[in-house]
């Protein structure tokens, strides 16, 4: 094991520069990526990237941006993938961000702006416990962070930065890409995994520090219709069927305490009617179904369409149509195949002094579809908390620490 160079840390100023650009993706866009504002912020990462060293950063029609720090050694070495999105989420607005740095964190709750009502409160957040001295970035209250995911980015980029600066420290070639669309499901659609031609690859997209992260919710999309019949309201009886009122006897029928978002946590998976749209003629009601396993998935939409069967007798006038998209996996399936991507992963961490933590993620990155797609990609902690929230923060020496494990992974694999 080769003593490791000190890093001299720029990682905050790359971040603050970063957040300033306002990146948000759209849902309801046609588009790809489904912002033009996205590209504003990938082109100047390709000059960053450039004034970096990676000579042959450049950002693709569809927004990616990829460049490569080629090996330093003769040593046959599998290329390494990095990689980070660097949109936000459309739920909160990431216009205009004005960070706010706490420096010296003394514990207790923290006010973080001038307004008394934004309070990031202590009893709420449990990690900032062990945050006790650091610096602690957060947005003024009216905005998100943008530490999702452009702490990643940061932390990447000082990672490249540092290898450059140090050419003593031999590694393999490395690959990094900053996808767009990543928080609207889109993130690898029209990512080149072939042309990207790494050999296995690392998300740096995930939350607390020391946390890698080898499991996905697998996710489908149902789409249940309800064809009713719409007549003169002054002339309805027994002629009307309103799909308004079966949709919300669809939704009726789920249970309050179980299979929701919000009253599971953990391996538990869900069934979630996240929006509904129409009329007496017609309503259509939208789900997201998750579970960590095929098998659960399949057993959730089993139970909508037994729902379904059974309200569907009561209205022997209306339609009712259940159907099922696959959206993606869950990557442990495909990362089992290869265990030593991800215990190479959990070394870094624990060679940058911290007790790793193999974790799950509720919900889905785009190492998930890469991973299906034939490149390996689990995900690393940026050390951001509160992600898609007003109250997102992240602390200076979290993210330091990711800049650490980076470079610690890129030197085990070169041991290797």
């Amino acid at each position: 094991m080769m003593k490791q160079t000190k890093i001299n840390y720029t990682a905050l100023n790359r971040f603050l520069k970063y957040i300033t650009y306002d990146t948000q993706s759209s849902e309801d866009s046609e588009t790809f990526p489904s912002t033009e504002k996205q590209k504003i912020l990938g082109a100047v990462l390709v000059e960053e990237l450039k004034h970096i060293g990676l000579t042959d950063a450049k950002i693709d029609a569809y927004g990616y941006v990829t460049a490569t720090l080629e090996a330093n050694t003769d040593k046959k070495l599998p290329t390494i993938g990095l990689i980070a999105h660097l949109d936000t989420s459309p739920d909160v607005s990431g216009e205009n961000v004005k960070p706010q740095i706490h420096k010296n964190y003394r514990g207790g709750d923290l006010t973080i702006s001038n307004n008394p009502d934004w309070i990031l409160k202590r009893g709420e957040n449990p990690e900032l416990a062990n945050q006790i001295g650091n610096d602690i970035i957060t947005s003024d209250g009216t905005t998100l962070l943008g530490a999702d995911n452009k702490a990643g980015i940061a932390e990447i980029f000082e990672a490249m930065h540092h290898f450059v600066q140090h050419p003593e420290l031999k590694h393999g070639k490395i690959r990094v890409a900053v996808t767009p669309d990543e928080e609207v499901g889109h993130g690898t659609e029209h990512f080149d995994v072939k042309a990207f031609d790494a050999d296995f690859a690392y998300t740096v997209d995930g939350e607390t520090v020391g946390e890698v992260e080898n499991e996905t919710f697998c996710a489908d999309s149902v789409t249940i219709t309800v064809a009713g019949l719409n007549v003169h309201p002054g002339y309805a009886k027994n002629k009307m069927v309103n799909a308004i009122k079966i949709a919300a006897e669809i939704i009726d029928a789920l249970p309050a305490d179980r299979l929701s978002p919000e009253t599971t946590e953990k391996r538990e998976g869900y069934v979630h009617p996240n929006s509904i749209q129409g009329g007496v003629e017609t309503t259509t009601i939208k789900f997201l179904i998750r579970d960590f396993e095929v098998e659960g998935l399949k057993q959730k939409e089993a139970y909508l369409q037994e729902i379904c069967s059974k309200i569907g007798l009561k209205h022997p006038k209306a339609k009712i149509h259940l159907k099922v998209d696959e959206f993606y996996r869950n990557m442990k399936y495909k990362l089992d195949e290869n265990p030593i991507v991800v215990e190479h992963a959990l070394e870094a961490v624990k060679r940058a002094g911290i007790t790793p933590q193999l974790n799950l993620i509720r919900g889905g990155t785009d190492g998930a579809r890469l991973s299906y797609q034939g490149l390996l990609t689990p995900n690393i902690f940026t050390g951001g908390h509160n992600f898609h929230s007003k109250y997102e923060w992240i602390s200076v020496q979290d993210m330091q620490k990711a800049v650490d494990t980076i470079v610690n992974l890129v030197l085990i694999w070169a041991e290797s």
